[in-house]
């Protein structure tokens, strides 16, 4: 399993509203890609920052999802690039399930 952690910048000024709208058009894609078990938007209006935490079945998975094409998707949604940071998830604590898991 892997947990990639994505940010990229936003336009200064930009609401919170207008993030979510933005975030919408995206979320039926993605609840349709089997490959990834989830993913957590978010916002930070302070610093004009968007992004996501995905949590994927695999590392093939994430480099085929966030490639080129995602990539430019973010740069014509956002108007800027992306950064993409990736780790080896070892053990996840589930407090709905009440589950620890090592991985």
């Amino acid at each position: 399993m892997i947990t990639e952690i994505v940010t990229f910048d936003l336009p200064k000024g930009i609401s919170r509203d207008e993030v979510m709208a933005k975030y919408r058009t995206t979320a039926p894609a993605w609840s349709q890609n089997t490959d990834l078990i989830r993913k957590n938007y978010f916002f930070d209006e302070t610093k004009s920052q968007g992004g996501g935490v995905y949590v994927w079945k695999s590392m093939e998975a994430a480099e085929k999802w966030h490639g080129a094409e995602y990539q430019q998707r973010i740069r014509d949604l956002y108007g800027s690039d992306v950064t993409m940071t990736r780790f080896d998830t070892l053990l996840v604590v589930d407090n709905v399930t009440g589950e620890v898991t090592e991985l």
